[in-house]
């Protein structure tokens, strides 16, 4: 089972559970657990292979990870603590999970706030990620994270996000990026699906203003998913959370009180 941490809330019985998206981990909400915890109980996970989620044995012998079976290890986590509903907070890869889950499980979803979301991958990803697929064996995977991450958070104002991602990754071992590698490879049919479907869950996508390579695709999502709000942070790249944490938990939390 995956590694978690569970914050409690004395009164409230409502539960917002963090993802992390691929190479991160769960200490990238530290910005948020003081408070969110204040108004809900907390679930914080590291998905496979990160953080304290090392691979289990039965990984070392399966090279296919899918978005169903990465998805069913975030539901065990909260089968185990008996949660039966759940905002979920994602950032980055952990907003398609999220998205996986609501679709899978839509009973368990109270709302769904998607931060630095990836609702499609436009010309120049997609050019890059088969770039990576080419030289993903040669190239030390430390070396090609970093300059993924320099694509995706390329301002002085984003190196934050990228330091904090590139030591997180660092905790992974190789296999494992290449694993996770090939899976955002392969997600292209999967997020047409999410563009076409309104799930018609309340959902904020929270975006930041010079998140180049996601921005558009969310903007024209909203438009025609029901219930879905836009919220755009100035000043912003792709790790919203971390960049701009008081306005991130500032407009998240009003979101879920309106939920």
């Amino acid at each position: 089972m995956l590694n978690y941490s569970v914050y409690n809330h004395p009164e409230n019985k409502a539960w917002v559970t963090f993802v992390h998206g691929a190479g991160g981990s769960s200490s990238i909400w530290f910005r948020q657990v003081r408070e969110f915890k204040k108004h809900f109980n907390v679930l914080l996970l590291d998905l496979r292979g990160h953080g304290n989620s090392k691979p289990a044995l039965k990984d070392t012998f399966n090279s296919k990870y899918t978005f169903d079976s990465i998805t069913e290890d975030i539901v065990k986590v909260i089968d185990q603590e008996r949660i039966k509903k759940s905002h979920f907070v994602g950032i980055s890869l952990g907003t398609i999970l999220i998205r996986n889950l609501a679709e899978k499980y839509p009973q368990r979803v109270q709302s769904m706030i998607m931060g630095g979301a990836i609702m499609k991958l436009n010309f120049r990803s997609q050019v890059l990620m088969k770039l990576g697929i080419v030289f993903k064996s040669v190239i030390p995977y430390m070396l090609l994270y970093k300059f993924f991450a320099f694509i995706i958070m390329p301002k002085k104002n984003h190196k934050q996000s990228r330091l904090l991602f590139a030591n997180e990754a660092k905790k992974l071992y190789q296999k494992e990026f290449v694993r996770w590698f090939r899976l955002t490879s392969e997600i292209n049919p999967l997020l047409r699906f999410f563009r076409a479907k309104d799930i018609k869950i309340p959902t904020l996508y929270i975006m930041g203003a010079e998140d180049y390579l996601f921005l558009p695709s969310i903007e024209k999502v909203v438009t025609s998913h029901e219930l879905s709000r836009l919220f755009i942070i100035k000043n912003s790249g792709h790790v919203v959370n971390v960049e701009q944490p008081e306005v991130f938990n500032r407009e998240t939390i009003a979101f879920i009180g309106q939920s």
